[in-house]
């Protein structure tokens, strides 16, 4: 059985920036975020009756299929990921995924939650087929480009590619974006208030990333100056973030973080929601130093900035609204 598990993630500043080509507009940019332990996991065994097998526990369903053209041809919505992943190795390797195989599938990061469990799903599941076919990809940017390109396949809108360096690396993970390319820093955040403040909640309303960014995506492509304006602050917060930790100066941390809140919201209203106003609100209230919206907002997940000693208070608070506070903690290098 070959089996790969990969994290999902908390993006802490410049989302949004990794979308192509948002990134040129403001004349490169740079995206921090951190790896968490809500993982993604697939399971891929090789048989040889040429039967194709899936199973996702996240559906809740399994498919049988008498060969991988049978696979490919079928029209169930369901099955759109998979098959976006399986078709190009079977391009390259189509002797041997003619012979069949068994691929299952998890996560435990629910859709919509804005923690980019689908990019993390999508990596376990290349990291997978990789091993059964023997294909090497060239980098870990390599790697990043298939997952990228089969995301935006499925998702029929542009998608970033911050989520999936987690995914492939853990840590804390700084992504530059420039004209010569891509490059990524990975540190290992032991030792960090990222393991001690962080608080991850759950609002309970999904979200559609995809959707969110393409609007603010239009809006910089037709010049919105308000739109404009935002991005190339949110620039500027993220810069600040990583020399804030570079040096460690850790309490111009909650600043940052509601200063990108506040400029995300300039993007575009959907990037907020009644639920996580009044999360947003209920923490700072009892004793939170800031919030961050996960992913491009309009539900999932928020994360909390919080000291110790105001911790379980937030908590409370939180859960006698109904919010889910999980108990996520940041993943260190792969």
């Amino acid at each position: 059985m070959i089996e790969f598990k990969s994290p999902t993630r908390v993006d802490l500043s410049g989302g949004t920036l990794d979308l192509w080509p948002i990134y040129n507009f403001v004349g490169s940019a740079k995206t921090i975020n951190l790896a968490i332990d809500i993982w993604t996991t697939a399971q891929l065994l090789k048989s040889n009756n040429k039967k194709i097998e899936i199973e996702s526990l996240d559906y809740k369903k399994k498919w049988n299929f008498n060969s991988i053209n049978d696979f490919l041809e079928n029209t169930d919505a369901s099955l759109n990921l998979f098959q976006n992943v399986i078709r190009p190795f079977f391009a390259l390797y189509p002797e041997i995924l003619n012979q069949g195989f068994f691929l299952k599938t998890k996560s435990e990061s629910p859709i919509g939650d804005g923690l980019g469990g689908s990019s993390s799903l999508v990596i376990s599941m290349l990291k997978a087929f990789s091993k059964l076919t023997g294909h090497q990809f060239l980098s870990n940017h390599d790697l990043v480009q298939w997952a990228h390109n089969i995301e935006a396949c499925v998702l029929n809108t542009p998608t970033g590619t911050q989520d999936y360096y987690p995914a492939v690396s853990g840590g804390l993970n700084f992504i530059d974006y420039k004209i010569s390319g891509i490059s990524q820093t990975v540190m290992d955040p032991v030792k960090t208030p990222f393991v001690e403040n962080f608080l991850l909640v759950n609002t309970g309303k999904s979200h559609h990333s995809g959707l969110n960014n393409f609007e603010v995506l239009k809006s910089a492509v037709q010049k919105n100056q308000k739109v404009m304006s935002a991005l190339f602050e949110i620039k500027k917060i993220s810069d600040e973030m990583f020399d804030v930790i570079q040096t460690k100066n850790w309490i111009k941390l909650p600043d940052l973080f509601q200063r990108e809140y506040q400029y995300r919201l300039q993007l575009t209203p959907a990037f907020s929601s009644p639920e996580i106003e009044k999360l947003s609100d209920i923490s700072l209230k009892n004793g939170a130093d800031a919030v961050k919206i996960c992913g491009a907002g309009g539900g999932g997940c928020v994360l909390v900035w919080v000291q110790n000693q105001y911790r379980q208070k937030v908590i409370a608070a939180c859960e006698k609204e109904n919010f889910q506070c999980l108990s996520a903690k940041p993943v260190g290098p792969l």
